[in-house]
């Protein structure tokens, strides 16, 4: 029967990490990379039983890829610190690792918790994530944002066990977060040879907000659906704003150059101009 090893990263995690640790203790052995963090989070891994490692943080990719290579199994549950494994998905891998299985990776649905409840609508759910593999066939990829684990050949196999994901604190966080994910999803659309249009600026947010509240039944979860669709729609016009500003300015400043000119006779010190060239 393949044996599994949990791996975790972690910076700052004191108030999740212990009830992650805990969520996978079906685990053969459990890591936890942590990246410098300055609160309890390591100590707190380590009395839960975990072995940790600190490394300083060089990327989401390269640090679970990293965590991987710890691991004393060829098969690896990689899981964030914010979620948690649910009962069901502990025991179906249980299962599935029985005997060798038929497939190199596995994913499975993941379920979030945001607005007083749990959201099985809108874009998201089923929110598909590949957490289950085989560390010699099936590795991170990825750039700046949308990592996941892809196999070298194949495709992943399906659980039905899911993923709890505690995201986001409340609307101010998910708010912060929109921006910060944002600016990279653009810089990654524009190192692709992406570029924004007007139409994408008028057209892509509704089709969002359509896309969440209608076709994803965003509308069955009431007003923290709708909330949810007006906030993946406005997600969708920031994204291709900033793309937009990007293709415009792509050393990211919009401050005007100033240099120094002679100033005329008599007066003292420099004038400064705007430099227009």
């Amino acid at each position: 029967m393949p044996a599994v090893s949990a791996t975790i990263i972690t910076l700052n995690e004191s108030e999740h990490i212990a009830a992650a640790i805990e969520s996978v203790a079906w685990a053969d052995e459990i890591i936890v990379v942590d990246s410098g963090s300055t609160d309890d989070t390591v100590a707190i891994a380590r009395a839960a039983g975990a072995r940790v490692d600190v490394r300083a943080w060089s990327g989401w990719v390269d640090q679970k890829n990293y965590a991987a290579t710890l691991a004393r199994h060829d098969w690896i549950f990689s899981l964030d610190a914010d979620e948690r494994a649910s009962p069901a998905l502990g025991d179906e891998i249980r299962s599935l690792l029985e005997r060798e299985p038929a497939r190199r990776a596995y994913r499975m649905p993941r379920a979030t918790f945001h607005l007083g409840r749990w959201i099985r609508t809108t874009d998201f759910y089923p929110d598909y994530q590949t957490r289950l593999y085989d560390r010699h066939a099936a590795r991170w990829r990825g750039k700046y944002v949308h990592e996941s684990v892809t196999p070298d050949a194949g495709r992943p196999g399906q659980l039905r066990g899911e993923i709890l994901h505690y995201s986001y604190r409340d609307l101010r966080d998910q708010i912060d977060r929109i921006n910060h994910y944002t600016t990279l999803a653009a810089r990654q659309m524009y190192e692709g040879g992406r570029r924004a249009t007007a139409f994408d600026l008028l057209a892509q947010p509704p089709a969002a907000f359509a896309r969440n509240y209608l076709l994803r039944r965003g509308l069955l979860d009431g007003t923290a659906g709708l909330t949810i669709s007006l906030m993946q729609a406005w997600s969708v016009f920031l994204k291709f704003a900033k793309l937009w500003e990007l293709a415009r300015s792509p050393d990211n400043s919009q401050l005007p150059t100033f240099r120094a000119s002679p100033t005329p006779k008599g007066s003292a010190g420099h004038r400064w101009e705007l430099d227009k060239r």
